[in-house]
């Protein structure tokens, strides 16, 4: 196999973006003095055959000529990690022949903006430089030992005993704390009765880790996740959802007829700086499982395409793609605007937000599907396109 280590690394412009509504989880201050990414690739340095690593610059269009300067002097600290950084300028070349393979798809579903499409990014970046593995890594995480990349590989396009295809395989991640559950200890207030999502969880990942080494998985971890080229040449992400893309593409290969394995044996640390649950974030959780609930509903009316259903994703996450995910939204809305700081953001969500979420899922169900129906293409025109070779090369 020519697998190729892929790590999305968000940057902020400044002090204020890191707090903008439509910041990136965990966006890198250009300002601190050792960023996630320079701690992500020192980590590396130990890995064995250690393949490229493709870095994924996301950061303001505005700034990213001083961006990727620092970003540039982080990556030449660590010579011996092989690096082919992406920044705005090589994404704009891929993006427009993107568009020209496939001129009627909807919206940016291959850049550097959203969640789904900077993880296409990173498919597209692989199959013009030809590797047939992509390992996802995020920047905010650190590997743990010399065999992270024999651990990737193990069993990923081999069968199961069932002579299943293992095309898809996710790890797992240590907290600060050492452990591979969800902390639940600040999570089980009044604000959090609806909002169980950790407590689901934490079911599937102490089943999944008590049982074998592969197994079928109900859960992805985006920054600990291998991808054979048999299924991203297939599969793209959705780049009409708001967050959760890493779980969404579980869904995904469901409905094409593949299917995400768990390796409890992968296992990295994530060290994201800290984070304040906010009202905005929630409102885009909101979106997402409205829109994930809508896109397996429409999808199962299709006789071409395999239903995805909540009753086989049990514990987790079945019961966000359930009926009951109204009563579990609208409550905690409400009582967020009420016991929470954030009473106008909450309260806004409660009043419109909710049926803005609905609005969107409504609008946009279809879209994912007629979009994958071009991936092949997009996949097989890029392939070792020669001007694009040259670019990220250079």
């Amino acid at each position: 196999m020519n697998p190729t280590i892929v790590i999305p690394s968000y940057w902020a412009g400044g002090p204020a973006e890191l707090k903008s509504p439509g910041a990136y989880d965990h966006s890198s201050d250009l300002s601190a003095s050792r960023p996630e990414l320079d701690r992500c690739l020192a980590s590396l340095e130990q890995v064995r055959r250690l393949p490229r690593v493709i870095v994924l610059l996301v950061c303001p269009q505005q700034e990213t000529e001083r961006i990727a300067h620092r970003v540039r002097d982080i990556i030449d600290e660590h010579p011996t990690v092989d690096v082919t950084l992406v920044t705005n300028r090589e994404a704009s070349f891929i993006m427009d022949r993107v568009s020209r393979i496939a001129p009627n798809v909807r919206g940016e579903t291959v850049s550097l903006r959203g969640y789904g499409a900077i993880r296409n990014m990173g498919l597209a970046c692989a199959a013009i430089l030809g590797h047939d593995v992509v390992v996802f890594l995020d920047d905010d995480e650190v590997v743990l030992a010399p065999d992270f990349m024999d651990k990737a590989l193990c069993g990923l396009g081999h069968e199961t005993r069932q002579r299943l295809p293992i095309l898809a395989k996710s790890g797992y991640f240590y907290n600060k704390a050492g452990s591979p559950l969800a902390d639940t200890g600040k999570k089980n207030g009044i604000t959090y009765r609806w909002w169980t999502k950790r407590i689901e969880f934490n079911r599937w990942m102490e089943r999944a880790l008590a049982g074998t080494r592969i197994s079928r998985s109900n859960y992805v971890c985006g920054g600990c996740f291998a991808i054979h080229a048999r299924a991203f040449k297939r599969v793209a992400f959705d780049p009409y959802i708001t967050r959760g893309e890493d779980l969404d593409y579980l869904f995904n290969m469901r409905l094409l007829g593949m299917d995400v394995w768990f390796d409890n044996a992968w296992v990295v640390k994530h060290l994201p700086p800290s984070q304040v649950e906010e009202s905005p974030r929630f409102m885009q959780n909101v979106y997402r499982w409205y829109y994930e609930r809508a896109k397996l509903a429409s999808a199962s009316r299709r006789p071409d395409i395999n239903s995805v259903t909540a009753a086989s994703l049990m514990p987790y996450p079945g019961p966000w793609i359930s009926g009951g995910l109204d009563e579990r939204v609208r409550k905690t809305a409400l009582i967020r605007s009420i016991f929470t700081c954030e009473h106008r953001g909450y309260w806004h969500i409660y009043r419109r937000g909710i049926e803005d979420a609905r609005e969107y899922a409504a609008a946009h169900e279809t879209d994912y599907l007629r979009f994958v129906s071009f991936w092949p293409s997009i996949m097989g025109g890029l392939a070792g396109d020669e001007r694009l070779v040259a670019l990220l090369e250079r």
